[in-house]
């Protein structure tokens, strides 16, 4: 098993391009099974979790082509199967959006209820009830959701708290869909707005994604398409979040800079310089120490619950006492057992960590827990006195794209030992 090993101390400065969107990605490539042309896609991020995705269509049929500039090529005419097997769901929860796109146009779909991350309870109903009130029969059995439709009808659908996958799900059942659907209460993220501009590139007619009422028209069939995925938002925050707490310097290339309000005004209350463009972040630490500033995690617009690891870290050795409050997921502190073992003081109460900064902590084996807690240990180890191990770094891998890679091109001490 892979381990990270990370020499703290070393301030960071230089420039990154962001890759493309996880979060965008993975819809997106489940949203492909809608069309019987082709699509080709741009910007996908080389992750074990698209690889699990692209896996999983290729089991149903789907034919995947990369090119030399490694853009990629779906043709899912052929689908000849419509199950998607526990073996490959249960490390990536993104595999349940195949369930809207395999029960609009084929019927039919049979999906294994998923795995991925243990940060909490992340029930199925929402999808299930969605797809109910739109006439699928459902049903769930040996670990399987089951279901059946003829042919969807639209209808009105109001979540009790907002989904992202739930949105996204009844979003690509919906575009094939008899009439008119509308999903009030919708999450309101940027990918699930690149969803939408993907969807409606093939020819469905989505109106107001980004808002908390979405309504989708169904039409016929969907057409080719040739589509870019966005930047990622949350690997940006975490190399911005990363470079602060370094006390460095860092220019962030092919970004969108909005999506990032509500992290980039935390950055700047822990006293970092950021300037934006259109397509790029600088942040300037100017080698200070940053100053502790208090999270509550929001749906967005608000603080996403993806970076709250991040700021756990930053806030360890930040001047002053923070409040790190998450409101998303109940089990999203895994990371905190780790952070003491650095050295850090924290105390969990309820779902607040209370962190009082110190000056240094000091490096120490620890171990990933799940994807974002994995990133949060890279960046307390960037300034842990000493060489720190991170073990089952599997987690970072579905997430970020070549991240000891980038963060030595910035100056960080780090290296991939295979175990």
């Amino acid at each position: 098993m892979d381990k990270l090993k990370i020499v703290g101390g070393h301030q960071l400065d230089g420039k990154l391009t962001v890759s493309g969107a996880k979060n965008a990605a993975l819809p997106i490539l489940a949203g492909s099974l809608l069309s019987s042309e082709s699509v080709n896609l741009q910007n996908i991020p080389q992750l074990n979790d698209v690889a699990t995705m692209l896996t999983l269509l290729q089991s149903m049929g789907v034919k995947v082509l990369f090119d030399e500039k490694m853009n990629l090529q779906l043709d899912s005419s052929d689908i000849d199967s419509y199950c998607a097997p526990y073996d490959l769901v249960k490390t990536m929860r993104a595999s349940i959006l195949v369930l809207g796109p395999l029960l609009t146009r084929f019927g039919q779909a049979k999906v294994s209820l998923p795995g991925g991350c243990a940060i909490g309870a992340r029930p199925v109903n929402f999808h299930v009830q969605g797809l109910e009130a739109m006439g699928a029969k459902i049903s769930v059995e040996n670990g399987y959701i089951n279901a059946r439709a003829d042919k969807l009808c639209g209808a009105n659908i109001d979540f009790s708290r907002v989904s992202v996958t739930g949105t996204q799900n009844i979003m690509m059942a919906a575009v094939l869909a008899r009439g008119k659907t509308v999903i009030k209460n919708a999450a309101r993220e940027p990918e699930v707005i690149d969803l939408a501009n993907f969807l409606n590139s093939m020819g469905a007619k989505i109106t107001d994604a980004g808002s908390d009422q979405i309504i989708i028209k169904g039409v016929d069939k969907l057409n080719h398409s040739k589509y870019k995925i966005l930047p990622d938002r949350i690997e940006a925050g975490t190399y911005l979040v990363a470079t602060a707490i370094t006390g460095g310097k860092i220019r962030l290339k092919e970004v969108v800079p909005e999506h990032l309000t509500a992290v980039i005004l935390k950055l700047e209350e822990a006293g970092a310089i950021v300037d934006v463009g259109d397509d790029w972040i600088n942040l300037d630490m100017k080698a200070k120490r940053p100053v502790s500033v208090n999270i509550e995690t929001f749906p967005y617009p608000g603080f996403p619950t993806d970076m709250q690891a991040q700021f756990c870290a930053l806030n360890t050795v930040a001047s002053g006492f923070s409040s790190v409050k998450e409101t998303i997921f109940e089990n999203r502190f895994q990371h905190v057992n780790e952070l003491q073992r650095m050295g850090a003081d924290i105390e969990i109460q309820g779902n607040n960590a209370m962190i009082k900064g110190v000056e240094t902590i000091t490096a120490a084996p620890v171990m990933a827990t799940d994807l974002r807690a994995s990133a949060g240990l890279i960046i307390a180890a960037l300034v842990a006195q000493g060489e720190t191990v991170i073990d089952r770094i599997y987690h970072i891998d579905r997430g970020y794209e070549r991240i000891e890679e980038k963060l030595h091109q910035l100056g960080a001490h780090i290296s991939r030992e295979s175990g």
